[in-house]
Parts: C-alpha cells; structure tokens; sequence
C-alpha cells in the first residue's frame, strides 16, 4: 500500500503491542525501502535508555531501553512498523503520533538487525546506535541487575543523545545502591568500566 493511503484509521487497528514472527529477515526488506526508512529515522528517531525508581522491587531501579519516532502524520511511522513487525504506535495529546519500541527482545530480534544492515548517515545517530547496542546485549546479560552492571550501562549512557538532560543524575542512581549521600558519591571519581570482554553474548556491539 502506498505510503500516503494509509489512514489514521488504519493507524488505530494496528496499534497494539506485539511481537513478529520468528521468520524475520531483513535482508528481505528491499533496499530503497530500507534506506528511506533509516534515513527517516536519521532525523526523527531516536534510542534511549530510562531508569525509574521502583521501590516496591528487590532492584531500586527499573532500566530501559527504547527506539523511538515522532511524527504528525502517521503514515511512514505505520509502515516502518510494519516492516520491523513489533512495537506499539499511539497519539499524544499534542496530535502527534508516537512509534516506539522497548521490549528487549523485540529490540535485539528485529530493530538492531534493520538498522545494522542499513546504516545511518549521521556520526551522531551511529554513535548513539553503537552504544545502544552495548546497552542492549549488556542487559540481555543481566548486567543491569548488578551494581557493577549499573556502572557500566551509566558510562555507557554518558555521551548518548549528546548528554542530554537526565531526570535522574549518575550520583542519584548510585546512591540507592550504596546507601551514601549522591554527593558523596558525586565526589568519587567513576572508573571507566572494561566493558569489551562482557560484550560477548547473544549481541555484538555493531
């Protein structure tokens, strides 16, 4: 179906939470198509990592990884859906249509494929993809449910999107786990995590 048939109707009967099929290729995908989308994505998307505190949990924080775009008109995020076969497509309150994806095995099975077979263009964005992908197979490790693990995803994070604004500082985050003040921790100088030899898992760094 062409991209610009696709209706907010169409939107609305698919936007559910599921996963693809076990068959997934990607090389299936035809190149010209591929490449659009990635360069849709180049511009509009983007890959983060949260923590939230969950303090009815045996871990203080819950971390997560998401790919996601916004766009006014839902058309190309409808068919990027499609075409990655997992993830969820709603509308903010603002009017605008929000596709993401934050289920790690979704992530590793069929967005990081896509994308490591088209590429982006931008040194920022494939920055951003690179550690998106330690992240990633860090956490299918399990890293991210140890102390040192929460270290590692953190120096990892440091540069992503450009060190954006964080709702929750690097001190903050460690501080629940060690029971000190963030500012005492905030005064320890962090080591820079060996994380090349933890890397070798399920994914590879890209």
């Amino acid at each position: 179906m062409p991209i610009n048939q696709v209706t907010k109707r169409q939107v609305r009967t698919i936007s559910r939470k599921d996963s693809g099929p076990a068959d997934f290729d990607v090389d299936a995908i035809a190149e010209t198509l591929g490449q659009y989308l990635t360069g849709f994505a180049n511009g509009e998307g983007s890959f983060n990592l949260s923590f939230r505190p969950r303090g009815d949990y045996r871990q203080p924080w819950k971390i997560s990884l998401c790919f996601n775009v916004s766009q006014r008109d839902p058309a190309v995020l409808l068919v990027l859906r499609e075409q990655l076969r997992c993830g969820t497509m709603r509308q903010r309150a603002d009017g605008c249509w929000y596709y993401e994806v934050n289920t790690l095995g979704d992530l590793n099975r069929y967005v990081l494929p896509f994308f490591r077979r088209f590429g982006f263009l931008a040194p920022t964005k494939q920055r951003d993809f690179a550690k998106f992908c330690e992240l990633t197979a860090l956490m299918l490790q399990g890293q991210h449910l140890t102390l040192q693990g929460v270290r590692m995803i953190l120096d990892i994070r440091r540069d992503m999107n450009d060190g954006g604004k964080r709702r929750y500082s690097e001190e903050e985050i460690l501080a629940i786990y060690t029971g000190e003040s963030s500012e005492t921790v905030r005064r320890r100088p962090m080591k820079s995590a060996m994380r090349q030899s933890e890397l070798h898992g399920d994914v590879q760094s890209g």
